[in-house]
Order: C-alpha cells, then structure tokens, then sequence
C-alpha cells in the first residue's frame, strides 16, 4: 500500500517536472524567435536589406506623381548651351555663311556677265577690224615683200578664220525662215514644248563643250609650225567642220529662242509658268549632291554662261515682239514684267541652289572671291608677252561660252528686223558701230583694271611670268605630268612690273617647239602658298593612284558644264 502511494507520488512527480521543462522550452524558443526579430531588424537598419526603407520610398515616390508637380518641373526645367559652345557656334557660322552667299555670289556673277559682254562685243567691235588689218597686210605683201617667216601672224591667221567662219554662217542662216519656224513650234502642245526646251538645253551644252574643240583643232592646224611632221586630215576639213559647227548651233539657239518667243506670247502664259519652274527643278538635282570647291567653280562658271545666253535670248524675243508690233513703245511695256519675272526667278534659283550646297558641303562664301581672282588671272595673262591664247578663246574654255553662234543670230534677227534706207540710217549704223566700240573699250579698261585688283589681292603676280604650261598629245600622258611646268629663270620678265607687262604685246619665240596641245595657263594657280616640285610629283603619283585629284582652281578650264569636268 505504501509502495503504491509512493510510486503515485513519484509519479506525479515526474509529469510536473515534465511540464516544467516543456514550460522552459517554450520560453527558451520565444525567446530565441525574439532575438531573431531583433537581429533581423538591426541587418534592415545597417543597410543590407533595406526593405522597410525601400517601401518607405516607394510610398513617397506614389505621394510624389502628381499632375502639378509635373507641370511644374516642366516649367522650371533648365539647360546651359554654352556646355556645347562650338556646335553652337558652327551653326551660328553656317546662317552668317547663308546670309553672306547672295553678296558674294552676285559679285561673282556681274564680274563674269562683264567678262562674256566684253568677249560678246568683241565679235562685233574689234574682230572686224583687225580682220580688215589682216586682210590688208595680205593684199599688200606683193609691195612691201616679205619681212618675216611667216606671211600673217598666228593671231592674224585666226582672226581671219573666225572672220570667214561667220561670213559663210551668215549667208546660210538666209535659208533659214523664222516664221516659218515660229508657227512650227507654236502649233506644238504645252507639254511637248516644254520637252523640246529641256532637250535644247542639254544640247546647248554638248555642243558647246565639243564646239571649242573643233575651234581649237582649226586654229592649231593653221598655225601649227609647217617643217613638222603632219599629223592632222588638213586645214580645209577643219574650216568646214567648223563652219557646219557653228551653223547648226546657231539654229539650235534659234530653236530655243523660238521656243522662248512662244512662251511670251502664249495667251494663259502656261507654258512660261512650265518653263521658269524648269530653274526649280535644277535646285533638286544639284543640292543634294556632294560639291568640292573645284566642283562648285565648275558650276559657277556654268551660271555665269547660262545666265548671260539667256539675257540675250530675252533680248532676241523682245526685238522679234517689237517688230510686229510696228516698234510701239507701249508693247515693250506689256513684256517688260514677263522679263522681269524670267530675270528674277533666274536669280532666286542659282541663290538658293549656292547657298544650300555651301550650307550642305561646309563651304564659306570667301571661295568666291578666289573664283573671281581665277577668272581676273585669265584676263591679265593674256595680256603678256609669253600669251599663247586670245582671251575670248579662254573665256570659252572656263566657262563653255562660245561667242560665235549666239553673235552669229543676233545679227541674222537684227538684220530681219531693223530695215536700213536713206543716209540718215546709214549713219545712225555708224554712230551705233561707234558706240559699241566706246562701250567695248571702256569695259576692257575697266575689267582689266579690275582684274589686276584682284591678282594683286590673291598674291598672284610671280604666276603671271611664269611660262605656259605645254602637255603632250597623249592623254595620258597630259594627265600624268599636268602639274609638271617650266619656270624661267629670274631675269627680265621676274623685274617687270604688273602694269608694264599688261600693255606690251606678245612676242614670239625663237626656237619652235614639238607640236603640243596647247594648255592653260591657268593650270597652275593656286590660292594656297607652292610647295616643292618633289612634293608635287608625289602627290600627283598619290592622285593617279586613288583616282580622284583634287585639282587646283586655274586647272578647271576645259569645258566646265554642268558641274563636271568633260575630259
């Protein structure tokens, strides 16, 4: 009995003790679940976790989106250009270049329309009279027996060919009927016409850029040295060839100012309207194409020409309109904004189009300057005693102006329309005849004045006395050695003073060189200081190889039209 109290007591015993420690198991886990917490909380304070941190900011950044907040930073957002100043400055530059092209290309522009009125009224001034002087040295030869070599000077020698050129053109272009050409091409749709003169003025410009050459291969052949080997078909087929040459361009312009003429006189003016957006056209295949500086004197060159053909054209119609009309005063009126409107567009577009390719090819508007010192050069040069070309001759191979077919048809137009009869018409002729040649000569002076001017400025007197570059007949080989020139030794010409050497007259040589292609003399000016002749060889080896010379400015002188050399 006792025993079994005992055990029950034992017993019990136990399960207090039990409960005991299941009491401190409980406390010691909570505590150790406390501790944890603790832990936990200290590791999110120290910055390894950072939750309740970030939950605090993601809970402001909500608060922070608001509509006027918003607006606000929008209104008070700032910014500093001056943290990009040369960019700014650039563009800065590129609208000062863009306002300044308009000047700088208009100065260009009347220098070169100044240049081709000068080689215009040469044909109908002074060509004339020094073929008569010609003439009469060869009439007179028999009397004063030979002096010389050579029975005419070369000069001589071409002026008479150029003389008989437009004699022949001139009594063909009779079997040419205008009116008969005019109701043609009248009778014509708008839009076929508006082809026709797109066609006319590409092949303006082919037959420009190939009639220089049969020209030039004319009065080479003539005066071409006789003890030499021949190696030409004769001059006799070369005059025909120039006289065919100049025919057929004279009826080309003929076409085109016909084509002109109708446009005036078109009642809706569409055709007109058709024929000035032509100039707009021309912006879109020419600002968005990679320009050089050689590429853009090309292309300058081009204007100046084109602008100068159609200024004479207008003329031709306005002296074709006022004959049918009886010469009233009042129906020059009626033309008068129709020319206006052609002048002006013409304008507009060849500023546009310089100021965009300047802009686009990051070109500044001092390169005009240098297009009209190159163009000065060509003037003054050929005033010296070493010239080996008339200057009409270099303004045709600069700029593609042929003077002869476009004199050649205004005189056919002004012979058809102004009726000569009495004496007293006879004599306005002459004081008219008088007039040209005051005007001619004033001009000359002038632009030569000019153009000296301008050499000095460029820094270009010691090319003047520096021997004409000569090419051979290869064209390979004249590709391969253009930069290769003789200089002559400091002598007499290096003493000679700019002003004496423009007035002297050239002389010629004693010994008689190999029969080369004449070059220009222009091929050798640069605006930039000379280098060596072994750094030029090099470069010139550099340039053969790639493919693609850069080409000095007064190298550009064969036949630049549309805006590319034509080799």
């Amino acid at each position: 009995m006792a025993d079994s109290v005992a055990a029950g007591l034992a017993d019990e015993n136990d399960t207090e003790n039990e409960d005991k420690e299941r009491e401190k198991r409980l406390f010691s886990s909570f505590k150790k679940t406390e501790k944890q917490a603790a832990a936990s909380d200290l590791t999110e304070t120290l910055g390894f976790y950072e939750r309740k941190a970030k939950c605090k900011e993601r809970k402001s950044n909500v608060s922070d989106l608001s509509l006027v907040r918003f607006i606000s930073a929008e209104l008070t957002r700032g910014y500093f250009l001056e943290h990009n100043e040369a960019k700014y400055t650039e563009r800065r530059e590129r609208v000062y270049t863009c306002l300044r092209i308009p000047k700088e290309l208009e100065k260009l522009m009347m220098f070169g329309f100044f240049l081709c009125l000068d080689v215009f009224l040469y044909v109908f001034t002074l060509l004339p009279l020094r073929v008569l002087l010609a003439l009469i040295r060869l009439l007179t030869l028999p009397c004063c027996g030979l002096s010389g070599s050579r029975i005419l000077q070369p000069a001589q020698v071409c002026d008479v060919l150029k003389g008989f050129i437009m004699v022949l053109c001139y009594f063909m272009m009779h079997y040419v009927d205008y009116s008969m050409m005019y109701h043609l091409i009248r009778g014509q749709s708008v839009i076929k016409l508006y082809i026709i003169y797109n066609m006319l003025e590409v092949a303006d410009r082919l037959f420009s850029s190939f009639g220089q050459d049969i020209l030039d291969a004319l009065y080479w052949t003539a005066t071409e040295p006789k003890e030499k080997k021949r190696a030409h078909i004769g001059v006799i087929p070369h005059f025909f060839m120039a006289v065919l040459y100049v025919f057929l361009h004279a009826i080309l312009i003929m076409v085109q100012a016909t084509t002109l003429n109708v446009a005036f006189n078109s009642h809706n003016k569409s055709l007109l309207t058709i024929m000035m957006s032509n100039n707009f056209v021309e912006i879109k295949g020419s600002v968005f194409k990679k320009f050089e500086k050689n590429n853009l004197f090309q292309m300058s060159n081009s204007d100046i020409k084109e602008r100068f053909t159609h200024y004479t054209l207008l003329l031709i119609v306005c002296l074709r309109n006022m004959e049918q009309f009886s010469w009233n005063p009042d129906h020059l009126w009626v033309l008068f904004p129709d020319v206006c409107m052609v002048i002006a567009s013409e304008i507009a577009v060849d500023v546009v189009k310089h100021a965009f390719i300047t802009k686009f090819n990051d070109i500044t508007a001092d390169v005009y300057s240098e297009y009209r010192a190159s163009l000065a050069f060509d003037l003054v040069s050929s005033r010296q005693k070493n010239a080996y070309t008339d200057y009409s001759d270099s303004v045709s191979r600069r700029m593609g102006f042929i003077p002869l077919p476009l004199a050649l048809l205004l005189i056919r137009v002004v012979t058809s329309s102004v009726k000569i009869q009495g004496s007293l018409s006879i004599v306005c002729v002459v004081l008219f005849y008088l007039g040209m040649i005051t005007l001619k000569v004033l001009n000359s002076i002038v632009l030569l004045g000019k153009s000296c001017m301008y050499v000095k400025e460029a820094n270009m007197e010691e090319k003047l006395f520096q021997n004409p570059p000569s090419a051979a007949p290869s064209r390979v080989s004249s590709r391969a050695h253009r930069t290769k020139h003789t200089r002559e030794p400091p002598g007499e010409q290096a003493e000679e003073g700019l002003s004496a050497s423009v007035t002297t007259q050239p002389t010629q040589r004693d010994e008689c060189p190999a029969p080369q292609i004449p070059t220009s003399e222009s091929d050798q000016f640069l605006t930039t200081p000379d280098e060596s002749e072994e750094k030029s060889l090099i470069q010139d080896d550099t340039e053969l190889k790639h493919g693609a010379a850069k080409k000095d400015l007064l190298e550009i002188d064969r036949f630049t039209i549309c805006g590319n050399r034509i080799d």
